[in-house]
């Protein structure tokens, strides 16, 4: 039976998830709620069987599974109510950016024993797989740490300008949005990593996120990470994360490209996807079916979310 699936928040992320919960087998999308009447609409375009809400608390009341899209500050509520409800829990990310709160949320998702797991999009995608066995293997021979690359023309960009958040301090920025997910990925790899010291600047208007951002990360067995991070300048955008190996080094570009050097030009493992986002969607919910059916799965736990979210808001700490 189709896991019966409220959105709450249909911004640019919660419409795509729900055109392609409505795409997949294993879900279907019966509520959706927004504040916003436009936003509502545009997501019932993509979900036409859905109901618009009149609440988000009767949107949690009609569904076995709540996805929250909504901006970081308000999905602690959402998801606490919804785990009270008896409804498993899928949360974008980042967890939040207040760490006391996300540890209490953390803390009270375990109590509630109901599934719930982060959307980190890479962690059920062909990438980090691929790089985890040629870990685990030993094809890349001894690690060696990690780089983290992001560049971009302007923040937010283009496809995001919606989301106005994105641009402030107190939720937004390059470093949660998109360093967070490389983070991810790299722990996945490296094991957990812990911020030796990071540098953030910001524009003169006070509460606008950061525009650069550089740090140095280390493993429990030494393996340093290091990030650059930056906003401006004519350019395409740049997103990668590099796991270096002594043999074998990947880098992972846009999230999903794959390639491999052994001291010579990177070079991609693979074809292109006709839709890589289609591909990485479908893999984060087959996976998030297993969470919900009890079995073992590779998403994003709370736990891992939080461990992401203390190093992102160490490195954008002020005066730092």
């Amino acid at each position: 039976m189709a896991i019966r699936t409220a959105i709450i928040g249909l911004g640019i992320m919660g419409r795509r998830m729900a055109e392609h919960m409505t795409l997949h087998t294993g879900f279907t999308v019966d509520a959706i709620w927004d504040p916003d009447p436009a936003a509502c609409a545009l997501a019932r375009a993509m979900a036409p069987g859905a109901t618009v809400a009149a609440t988000a608390e009767a949107a949690i009341a009609a569904a076995d599974l709540v996805y929250l899209a909504c901006p970081p500050v308000p999905r602690k509520a959402y998801a606490l109510a919804a785990a009270a409800a008896g409804k498993a829990v899928f949360l974008e990310k980042p967890l939040g950016v207040d760490i006391d709160e996300s540890c209490a949320l953390v803390d009270a998702l375990a109590a509630s024993g109901m599934p719930a797991a982060v959307n980190y999009t890479q962690a059920a995608g062909d990438a980090l797989s691929e790089v985890s066995s040629a870990a685990q293997s030993g094809a890349m021979g001894t690690l060696m740490g990690a780089d983290i690359v992001v560049s971009y023309a302007q923040w937010p960009r283009a496809w995001q300008e919606a989301a106005d958040w994105l641009r402030f301090r107190a939720e937004g920025g390059m470093t949660r949005e998109v360093i967070s997910h490389f983070l991810f990925f790299s722990e996945r790899i490296l094991g957990p990593l812990e911020l030796v010291w990071a540098q953030a600047d910001y524009p003169a208007q006070s509460d606008l996120c950061e525009t650069h951002v550089a740090a140095r990360l280390i493993s429990a067995t030494g393996m340093p990470v290091t990030i650059m991070g930056s906003v401006g300048g004519a350019q395409p955008d740049r997103q990668e994360v590099t796991i270096k190996g002594s043999t074998e080094s990947r880098r992972i570009s846009d999230f999903y490209r794959n390639a491999a050097s052994n001291g010579g030009p990177f070079t991609q493992l693979h074809g292109e996807y006709d839709d890589p986002r289609a591909a990485s969607l479908k893999a984060q919910l087959d996976d998030l079916s297993l969470l919900i059916a009890g079995k073992p799965n590779r998403l994003a736990t709370p736990e891992e979310a939080l461990r992401v979210q203390v190093l992102v808001e160490s490195i954008l700490a002020p005066n730092r």
